[in-house]
C-alpha cells in the first residue's frame, strides 16, 4: 500500500526519513530502473539491460544488481557509498507530480527515527531535501530521454531478448529471462544515415555502454559465488 502525498512545508514540518542502504527500507531489488542520464556511472559497476513493465508491456532500461528475487549483491557498497547507487534507489519515498514534489507516507523510510529531517524550523527545505530535488531535476528529463531512446532503437529493430543463466557454487542453475539487449548484428547492418543519426543524438554512446557493461554479469556472478563462503 502507499499514501502518496504532495510534499508541504506546513503539514510535513517534522517529518523525517531514513537515507541509509538497507533492505528493509527497498532496497533489496535485483533489477532496478534508470534513466539514460546515469549510463557513464552506471556501466562501471552493474549491467545495463531492457526489461518491460510487467503492467504496460512497456520498455524500460535497469541495472542488474543480482540474480535472485530481492537479491542487491551491492547493498554493502551502497552503505559504504564506493559504489554508485541507481537514482531511483536514492530518491525513495520521493516520486513526482508533475513540477511538484511528492511523498509516500506509508514508505518505510519515513519515520520519526529517520536520519535525516525534511525542512529546518524555519521551514525551509534542508541541505538533504535540496538534494533531493536536485535529483529528482535530472531524473524528470532522463525518464523522457529515456523514452525516446528505447523507441528509437525499436524503430529500428535493435533490442532482442536475451536469457542471462549461471550455475553458481551453492550447485543450482539460475535463470534471469525477460530481459532483453542491443542486436549486435542489427546494428552493423544499419545503413550509413541512420548510424549518423544515432551518433549525433549521442545514442551510439548509450548502446555501446549498454553493450560493454554485459561484460559486468560475470562480475556480478562472482559476487554471488562469494556470498555462499562461510
Amino acid at each position: 500500500m502507499s499514501n502518496i502525498v504532495l510534499l508541504d512545508s506546513q503539514s510535513h514540518r517534522k517529518l523525517r526519513v531514513h537515507t541509509q542502504a538497507a533492505a528493509r527500507f527497498g532496497d533489496n531489488q535485483r533489477f532496478v530502473a534508470v534513466v539514460v542520464n546515469e549510463f557513464h556511472v552506471l556501466a562501471m559497476h552493474y549491467p545495463i539491460l531492457f526489461s518491460k513493465d510487467a503492467d504496460t508491456g512497456q520498455f524500460y532500461c535497469g541495472a542488474m544488481l543480482g540474480f535472485d528475487a530481492g537479491e542487491n549483491l551491492f547493498l554493502d557498497e551502497h552503505r559504504a557509498l564506493s559504489a554508485y547507487r541507481p537514482l531511483n534507489l536514492q530518491r525513495g519515498p520521493f516520486l513526482t507530480s508533475g513540477p511538484d514534489l511528492a511523498i509516500d507516507l506509508d514508505h518505510p523510510r519515513v519515520a520519526p527515527s529517520g536520519d535525516q529531517e525534511l525542512f529546518t524550523e524555519a521551514g525551509e527545505p534542508s541541505n538533504y531535501l535540496q538534494s533531493i530535488m536536485g535529483l529528482m531535476r535530472d531524473l524528470r528529463p532522463g525518464l523522457e530521454r529515456t523514452r525516446i531512446f528505447i523507441d528509437t532503437l525499436l524503430g529500428l529493430k535493435l533490442i532482442e531478448p536475451v536469457t542471462i543463466s549461471a550455475r553458481f557454487d551453492d550447485g543450482v542453475n539460475r535463470e534471469f529471462t525477460g530481459l532483453y539487449t542491443v542486436n549486435r548484428d542489427q546494428l552493423k547492418e544499419l545503413a550509413d544515415a541512420a548510424v549518423l543519426d544515432l551518433f549525433r543524438r549521442g545514442y551510439l554512446q548509450l548502446i555501446y555502454l549498454m553493450l560493454a557493461s554485459l561484460d559486468h554479469v560475470s562480475v556480478l556472478a562472482q559476487r554471488k559465488n562469494r556470498s555462499f563462503l562461510p
